[in-house]
């Protein structure tokens, strides 16, 4: 949870480099950049790297006065965080009707576009061009940013640790890099909104002769450097189970404030409930599942999305909960006030932490453990579909309580809830090292047994998938787990 060494790091260990502004706003006062212009020639898959303006004090809605007991007041604020002068691109986007259930009924093949096939977008020289410009700019913009946290003995020994630990499982990243640029099976960055990080990328099974699952990722990063090519990894895992999986981007910070990731989450997870059957997908058949950062980001856009339907006036809604089978939420942190001091002790200052969340007095509201407690949002609570938390007792970065007190919360209130710990495992054992380390991948077991609940069919082929091979030496896997700063 060491921002700044993150930053540095994902030089070296994403797939693509995460996109920042063209410059750096000052992290107290979030003032808009009015120098940035877009470019006036724009590759179509290009747009996910157009200059983002960071939404001025005006636009943040994080009212002191707001009463979390009143439901009201709550839902009424919840509901204008998803508006603003932008206007509606995509058809997932047009206001929520009578029409869910008829969506809910649509089948892959009134798309016809079964045996579909992603063409490959762009040459890998375009590529390659691409990435290098983003490399320049993440560059430039590291250390600026050091220059407000600052040089320390301390940042000093967390980013060699970080470098040593991305150099140890460079073998499996580059094979993973190899995978997301030149599978037949990813289809990367779909504009599903507006906003230039609002794409995603999508992976699909070869055999598309009948509709396919569907699992909605958002991937973590400390709400700072996340990227939809995190998911990749998992991406692979799941496509091979024959399990359609869109990653979805999201703006972070200082690009947004945690508003504007909840609202890019939910406009995503829009586009993939109201589109993915044109891609192969059945929509009957639709997981949300979120890791670290993305896990909290995704249970909020989840439980804001209930307690806007439990109210009586449901117009504006462009989803509904009641489209999602099941929310798995990997390494999550669900109560924002407990977490506070602990991430400061770790590296994610408070000073930054409080300007990602908007200030101290937004904690509870993007808090889904303490959302679900509130006795008024009880009718909400009873639409969310069943919640599964995965996490490892060994996780320093967020502690495993994180999950079993949410699902506490969450059962209290009569919601169906499960946690899986395993024990002894990291913030990264669990969606790095032990997919990287191939064979059977405990994790990977139990979100498919979520997916392929009441499929015996599936989870015959389940059972007898072979193991998958290994993508780093074990001596490089132990050094790396040594060295992590996470």
């Amino acid at each position: 949870m060491v921002p700044a060494a993150k930053v540095i790091g994902a030089f070296y260990t994403r797939m693509l480099p995460v996109q920042f502004p063209s410059r750096l706003v000052d992290l107290k006062k979030m003032k808009t950049d009015s120098d940035i212009s877009h470019s006036s020639e724009i590759h179509d898959e290009s747009l996910d790297i157009l200059p983002t303006v960071v939404p001025n004090s005006a636009s943040v809605l994080a009212p002191s006065s707001l009463d979390m007991k009143n439901p009201t007041a709550l839902s009424r604020h919840l509901s204008l965080l998803d508006e603003g002068s932008d206007t509606p691109l995509l058809a997932a986007s047009t206001p929520l009707n009578n029409s869910f259930n008829n969506r809910r009924r649509r089948t892959a093949s009134d798309s016809n576009i079964y045996g579909f096939r992603p063409e490959r977008q762009r040459s890998f020289r375009q590529d390659v061009g691409h990435a290098a410009a983003e490399t320049y700019l993440i560059t430039r913009l590291t250390f600026r940013l050091l220059t407000y946290l600052g040089l320390g003995y301390r940042w000093i020994i967390q980013f060699l640790a970080l470098g040593c630990y991305a150099m140890f499982l460079m073998p499996g990243f580059i094979q993973i890099a190899y995978y997301y640029y030149f599978s037949k099976c990813v289809r990367r960055s779909i504009v599903y909104g507006e906003e230039p990080r609002n794409r995603l990328d999508l992976y699909i099974p070869e055999n598309m002769d009948e509709p396919k699952p569907v699992v909605a990722f958002i991937t973590g990063g400390a709400w700072i450097i996340g990227y939809k090519a995190w998911g990749s990894l998992l991406g692979q895992e799941l496509v091979e189970r024959n399990v359609i999986v869109a990653c979805i981007d999201y703006r972070n910070f200082p690009q947004g404030t945690i508003s504007d990731m909840v609202k890019d989450a939910s406009q995503g997870i829009s586009f993939v409930c109201n589109n993915i059957a044109e891609y192969g997908g059945d929509p009957n058949r639709i997981y949300l599942v979120g890791q670290s950062a993305g896990a909290h980001i995704a249970a909020c856009a989840l439980v804001h999305q209930a307690i806007k339907e439990a109210e009586t006036e449901r117009t504006g809604l462009t989803w509904s909960v009641s489209q999602l089978k099941a929310y798995v939420g990997i390494s999550g942190g669900y109560n924002l006030l407990n977490l506070v001091d602990h991430f400061h002790k770790r590296g994610l200052y408070s000073s930054i932490f409080l300007s990602v969340m908007e200030g101290e007095h937004s904690l509870a509201r993007f808090s889904p453990e303490i959302l679900v407690k509130n006795p008024s949002f009880r009718q909400a609570v009873s639409l969310l579909p069943p919640i599964f938390l995965l996490h490892g007792t060994g996780d320093y970065s967020i502690p495993s309580e994180a999950s079993t007190n949410f699902a506490a919360a969450l059962r209290s209130m009569g919601a169906q809830a499960e946690v899986r710990l395993y024990e002894g495992k990291t913030h990264t054992d669990l969606f790095l090292q032990d997919p990287l380390r191939g064979g059977k991948d405990e994790l990977l077991k139990d979100i498919l047994s979520v997916i392929h609940a009441g499929d015996p069919l599936a989870q015959a082929d389940d059972t007898a998938a072979p193991p998958r091979r290994r993508l780093v030496p074990e001596i490089l896997l132990k050094l790396a787990r040594k060295v992590s700063p996470f």
